[in-house]
């Protein structure tokens, strides 16, 4: 009987342990949902909205193929279009049903021109109209073969050969851009798949109840063959035998039919048979039991787990969206330090003029032009790209959007601070201001990035100085310095600027007295530069703002017989293109110079972050 159980158990802990099996394979369903993007009208780009990618939850995986390089980008739905606004693409979105809808978007058309009052007077009025034509034309080409590979708009992009696989977690208010080159059709063959939570409850406790089946047979099946052997035993007790010696024959091959008595010897019996038996099951069943154990393999019987809370970002009302994330300005500052670096070695102002702008790149092009004519000339510092410590991105959803960073390099133990520009939805960032920052330089509270700052208006009265005033404001200072009216307004400790204009001048002075006191004279001067100031706002309403100075150094003769000679300064002279001038000389200095500027409120001064200072120019009076 105890052997009809244990077959029963076999059987009922296979069946259980397969049952279990298949439904964590042969029925448990697809693991995916896909969806097929088909376009009817071939155009050069395809625009997959947010909507269609977050119509079920989880992450996305997209897959786009065609013949040659294959491109996708995503960034926000709203920047996206911005980039394809006087582009034709192909748009997917939902209806109202929910079903997927394309359709063909044409360029916008600037609706606001008023044709009577552009109508030509003359003829000569409309032959520039014709230019203009012509010239609107040569730009829609250039327009049609905008490649997309490789924009600062983007927050990520992927480019592969033929087949492109790209996995995705994006929420709502975010699109991706699907193309080839920018003029070739974008791939036709494009889907979008997303994992299923498929869950099968009963798999665990069918495997796991099934190998205790088992084990509970392989015991039964034991007991049995024990029940058994005890069986073979002799039922009644057989009559007695005479006490003899135990007698063993040994039989050799020289001495054959020699006895001999001796101790009996026991023959060992192997069970090896028997546990290779018994360990079988064993291996079986744990193997079983650890294919079970994944939690969606077992029913939930208590309730519904609860998503822990996590921190909700509040953004001022009416604020806007940061420019960039922190990946997108590290990408974008290492593309700028890798071109500059690149402009540098070349001293190739074309070059540099694709990644700079303002008083960065007018400092680069006087570098590059005295290195071409000074042989031991020193190189520019390097543009500082990683790793990136502060990011303050404007909040601002429009263009020309700009960013604040700090970066530091590990092995000068320096830091920089730089101001990055984008002009428009088709222009890569330049950088426009860069400065050192001080040793001792403490940043005042920031925005996170993920939330970004409103930009500050020039003129705008809610600091203790409006922007577009800051750089002349400090110029008088060091111009004037306590006797200057703003000096009050600027914090003296720790301004390492200020204190090294005044000694560079200072000694400047002592040496020219020394030589041509009598027939010269030597003075200097600070003004605001070119160059627009920008200002992003901190925390505590006050503002970073970055500003342009320029310092003047003039040397003019007071003998009308007198000549200023520079033979031994090889920078004027090579600015200047002359070696002696009767009427003086110019030398300009440019300082692009950061501050914080405190909130009209606050009781703190104007206090200054950090600088850099370059020649800029040097000409005849």
């Amino acid at each position: 009987m105890r052997f009809v159980w244990a077959v029963a158990a076999f059987v009922l802990a296979t069946v259980m342990i397969g049952a279990g099996i298949a439904q964590r394979t042969i029925f448990q369903g697809p693991k995916t949902e896909t969806t097929a993007i088909s376009v009817d009208e071939e155009t050069p780009y395809l625009l997959i909205d947010g909507a269609v990618l977050n119509q079920m939850p989880g992450t996305q995986t997209l897959r786009a193929q065609t013949e040659g390089d294959v491109f996708a980008a995503y960034g926000r739905t709203a920047d996206v279009e911005a980039w394809l606004s006087d582009s034709t693409y192909t748009h997917v979105t939902l209806d109202d049903e929910g079903a997927l809808e394309t359709a063909v978007v044409e360029p916008e058309v600037d609706a606001t021109a008023d044709p009577a009052a552009e109508a030509p007077a003359e003829d000569a009025a409309a032959g520039d109209a014709a230019a203009d034509d012509a010239t609107s034309e040569a730009d829609a080409a250039e327009t049609a073969g905008r490649s997309p590979v490789g924009s600062d708009l983007w927050l990520d992009e992927y480019q592969q050969t033929d087949l492109l696989i790209a996995p995705l977690q994006l929420p709502e208010g975010m699109s991706v851009l699907v193309a080839a080159d920018g003029t070739a059709p974008a791939p036709s063959t494009v889907t979008v798949s997303w994992p299923l939570q498929t869950t099968t409850p009963w798999a665990g406790p069918l495997i796991v109840a099934g190998g205790i089946l088992m084990a509970v047979g392989v015991f039964l099946y034991i007991l049995g063959i024990r029940h058994a052997r005890r069986k073979r035993g002799p039922r009644r007790k057989g009559l007695p035998l005479p006490v003899t010696e135990p007698i063993d024959i040994a039989i050799d091959h020289d001495d054959k039919g020699v006895i001999s008595s001796s101790k009996p010897t026991r023959r060992a019996v192997s069970t090896g048979g028997r546990r290779a038996f018994a360990v079988l099951p064993v291996v079986a069943v744990s193997a079983l039991l650890f294919s079970g154990c994944s939690a969606d393999a077992w029913p939930q019987l208590g309730p519904s787990p609860t998503p822990s809370p996590t921190a909700t970002v509040i953004a001022p009302d009416g604020q806007q969206a940061p420019a960039v994330t922190k990946a997108q300005a590290e990408r974008i500052l290492t593309r700028i330090a890798t071109t500059v670096a690149d402009a540098d070695a070349a001293m190739d102002g074309d070059l540099a003029d694709t990644r700079l702008e303002g008083a960065a790149l007018a400092a680069r092009d006087t570098n590059y032009k005295l290195r071409g004519a000074v042989a031991d000339y020193p190189a520019p510092a390097p543009i500082l790209a990683k790793p990136l410590e502060i990011i303050l991105p404007q909040a601002y959803d429009g263009w020309p959007r700009s960013v604040i960073a700090v970066a530091d390099d590990d092995e000068s133990k320096t830091s920089s601070i730089m101001v990055l520009t984008q002009q428009d939805q088709w222009s890569d960032y330049k950088l426009s201001y860069v400065g050192s920052l001080e040793a001792s330089t403490t940043l005042p509270d920031l925005a996170p990035a993920y939330i970004g700052a409103p930009q500050v208006e020039p003129d705008s009265p809610f600091l203790l100085l409006p922007p577009n005033e800051v750089a002349a404001a400090y110029a008088d200072v060091i111009n004037k310095g306590e006797e200057s009216e703003y000096y009050d307004l600027f914090e003296a400790d720790g301004d390492q600027l200020r204190a090294s204009i005044a000694a560079d001048r200072q000694r400047r002075l002592e040496e020219f007295n020394k030589t041509a006191s009598s027939t010269g004279s030597l003075e200097f001067s600070s003004a605001a530069g070119a160059q627009a100031p920008f200002a992003l706002q901190t925390v505590e309403s006050g503002a970073i703002v970055a500003v342009n100075i320029n310092e003047i150094d003039t040397v003019k003769p007071t003998n009308a017989d007198a000549v200023i000679k520079v033979d031994g300064n090889q920078t004027v002279k090579t600015l200047a293109g002359v070696d002696q001038s009767q009427t003086g000389f110019a030398t300009t200095f440019s300082d692009q110079v950061f501050f914080y500027v405190p909130g009209p409120g606050s009781n703190e001064k104007i206090r200054l972050l950090g600088y850099s200072s370059d020649i800029l120019d040097a000409k005849i009076l």
